[in-house]
């Protein structure tokens, strides 16, 4: 899987800051507020975060081999 510079770092920063970030942040306002689905909106973004890491995985994996 390959992808232009901008966009993996674009995709790297999503997964390493603002997903947890938004994660975080929904959790502690679900606590406070009362939210509604707290836990499954923190498990979705979680999971699309770990799918998107995984993926970024594979694209760096695979520009290193081709590097060699």
């Amino acid at each position: 899987m390959k992808m232009s510079n901008k966009t993996y770092d674009t995709l790297k920063w999503i997964a390493q800051y603002l997903l947890p970030a938004a994660g975080t942040l929904y959790f502690a306002l679900a606590g406070i507020w009362n939210l509604p689905y707290g836990e499954q909106v923190v498990g979705t973004i979680t999971a699309v975060d770990t799918f998107l890491g995984v993926l970024l995985g594979i694209s760096a994996a695979s520009y290193n081999k081709d590097t060699k």
